[in-house]
C-alpha cells in the first residue's frame, strides 16, 4: 500500500472498519457461544457486569449510534442507557437478547455497506458534540473491542478449564508459528 494514492486511502479505511467491527463481533459471539443462557447472568464481583448486561449495553449503543447515523445525534432521545445496566430477571430473557444483538449489529453492518469514502470527513454528532465520521467510527471500534474483551474474560472465568481458546492457546505459539511458516511458499 506504500504507493497507494490518497484516493485509495478512504476505501481502505472503510474496509478496515468493516473488518474490525466484524472481527470484534465474531470474538464476542465465539465467547458467548461457550455460555449456557443462565451463565449470561453470572456477575463475577460486586459492581461488575454480567455478559447479559454487557450485551444489553452494546445493543443500546449500536442502535443509538448507528440508526440515522449521518442525520441525527448518536445519542437518541429514546435511549435509556441506565436501564442497559440492569440485570435481566431470568435466563428466559436471553434468547430475546440474542435476537436483539443480531438486529443491532445488522444496523451497523448495513450502514458500513452504505457509507461512501467521501462520508469519512462528514460531521456527525454524539451527545451534541461534533465528530468526523472517521473519528466516530474509530471511537466505536475501540468501545466494542473493550466490551468484546470483557465478554471473553467472563467466558474464561465461567468455563475455566473447559474454555475453548479463541486465538493461539497458551504454550502453543511456537507450534503455531512453525505451522504458519510451513504453509508459506
Amino acid at each position: 500500500m506504500e504507493n497507494a494514492s490518497v484516493s485509495e486511502l478512504a476505501p481502505a479505511v472503510l474496509a478496515s472498519f468493516r473488518h474490525s467491527f466484524r472481527s470484534y463481533k465474531s470474538l464476542a459471539d465465539r465467547a458467548l457461544a461457550q455460555l449456557a443462557d443462565a451463565e449470561w447472568l453470572f456477575v463475577p464481583a460486586p459492581e461488575s457486569n454480567s455478559a447479559a448486561v454487557i450485551v444489553q449495553h452494546m445493543i443500546g449503543n449500536l442502535r443509538s449510534r448507528f440508526t440515522d447515523f449521518l442525520s441525527s445525534d448518536g445519542e437518541k432521545p429514546d435511549r435509556q442507557r441506565d436501564r442497559e445496566f440492569e440485570e435481566p430477571a431470568a435466563a428466559a430473557a436471553i434468547p430475546s437478547l440474542k435476537q436483539e444483538w443480531e438486529a443491532a449489529w445488522h444496523i451497523l453492518f448495513n450502514l458500513l455497506d452504505e457509507l461512501q469514502p467521501t462520508d469519512l470527513l462528514r460531521t456527525v454528532t454524539i451527545r451534541q458534540e461534533p465528530h468526523s465520521v472517521l473519528s466516530a467510527l474509530q471511537r466505536q471500534v475501540a468501545h466494542y473491542a473493550y466490551h468484546a474483551g470483557q465478554l471473553v474474560q467472563l467466558a474464561k472465568i465461567i468455563r475455566a478449564g473447559e474454555f475453548v481458546s479463541l486465538s493461539i492457546p497458551r504454550g502453543q505459539s511456537e507450534a503455531f508459528n512453525r505451522q504458519l511458516a510451513a504453509t508459506k511458499p
